[in-house]
């Protein structure tokens, strides 16, 4: 009989200690997810995690805006060919 009378509080306690940690997860996951959207479009305000999406992104809904300063600079990443080798056709 003790037993069955002490099931009911353990349940809810560790009912609400799930509960908790769940909670807690959640909100984790949303503020790591939120800490890598670091790039913000100037035209929508459209948050994205890296430079080439934001590229992506910008030439494909707003082609007729300027492109921001951070886009502009520099060669593209993952571009591995120098200035010698585009400007040289061989001849």
């Amino acid at each position: 009989m003790a037993r069955g009378q002490q099931k009911i509080p353990s349940q809810q306690k560790n009912a609400k200690k799930a509960a908790e940690k769940k909670k807690s997860q959640d909100a984790d996951q949303k503020t790591a997810a939120q800490v890598a959207l670091v790039h913000i479009c100037p035209v929508c305000w459209t948050q994205m995690p890296d430079p080439q999406t934001f590229k992506q992104h910008f030439e494909s809904k707003h082609p007729n805006s300027p492109m921001p300063p951070e886009l502009v600079d520099g060669p593209e990443p993952g571009c591995t060919m120098t200035t010698d080798q585009t400007l040289n056709d061989g001849t």
